[in-house]
């Protein structure tokens, strides 16, 4: 059985950072591209970022290029989302899913895989 367990979020003041993990099993991880979307109270799921399959390309939505990085470790089945400079802006659930496609991609139809998601807060 297919299962994302993303960790790491928490309460963090403005200007400050967290680093997002999402742990997979049940799953050939390492021909997935993987993404991170977010969705703050009373908004549409939006995309973050994404990680194509060996790590070589990743993607990034507009309002984090320059402050979140994606990385992944295929041998630990896990993607991690390194979150600096971060705004109240920024606080939201954040999703890790799994795509059937081997490109980054920020397509919310190409994943067929989410966690649970985590919260990260962002105090002004």
């Amino acid at each position: 059985q297919a299962q994302l367990v993303e960790s790491g979020g928490g309460l963090v003041q403005a200007g400050g950072s967290l680093r997002l993990s999402c742990a997979a099993s049940g799953l050939t991880f390492s021909i997935s591209a993987v993404g991170w979307f977010r969705q703050a109270s009373g908004k549409e799921r939006e995309f973050v970022a994404a990680i194509s399959w060996s790590g070589g390309t990743s993607h990034y939505a507009d309002s984090v290029t320059g402050r979140f990085t994606i990385s992944r470790d295929n041998a630990k089945n896990t993607v991690y989302l390194q979150m600096n400079s971060l705004k109240p802006e920024d606080t939201a659930v954040y999703y890790c899913a799994a795509a059937s496609v081997l490109w980054a991609t920020s397509r919310r139809n190409d994943y067929n895989y989410w966690g649970q998601g985590t919260q990260v807060t962002v105090s002004s």
